[in-house]
């Protein structure tokens, strides 16, 4: 099979709703939480998949994520970045972040945060995905 490159002008993409693969669950109050931009996905060839992925949560709210890694997933924090479920930011912008296939993980967001995201294979295994009020 012939190689051939991907490229990808992010800004020339258009965002995904979350809804379209994640259902009513990624919907507060009827307002899109995430937004997806694919950059490649080689999954039918025995690859991965690259995305940009938005997480918007509504003011005073945080969404909480459940996962596990269906195979290694590589995040690296473009913009805003992960916290505590009182909403503290505890990562940052220039973050990486590896999960390795089949580890359980998750994430609180509580501020309007951009992630470059990689997987080897499969996507994560999506357990629970909620958005709540900032506890702090």
């Amino acid at each position: 099979m012939p190689l051939h490159p991907i490229t990808a002008i992010p800004d020339q993409l258009a965002w995904i709703p979350g809804s379209q693969a994640l259902g009513d669950v990624s919907l507060f109050q009827g307002e899109e939480t995430i937004h997806v931009k694919i950059l490649s996905d080689r999954r039918s060839e025995g690859g991965g998949m690259a995305q940009i992925v938005r997480f918007s949560p509504p003011s005073g709210m945080l969404i909480k994520i459940v996962a596990n890694a269906r195979s290694d997933e590589h995040i690296y924090i473009l913009s805003g970045g992960h916290g505590d479920k009182s909403g503290r930011q505890r990562l940052f912008p220039g973050v990486y972040l590896l999960h390795p296939q089949g580890l359980a993980h998750g994430a609180f967001l509580a501020i309007e945060t951009t992630v470059f995201q990689v997987y080897s294979g499969e996507p994560d295994e999506l357990l629970d995905y909620q958005v709540l009020p900032i506890s702090g």
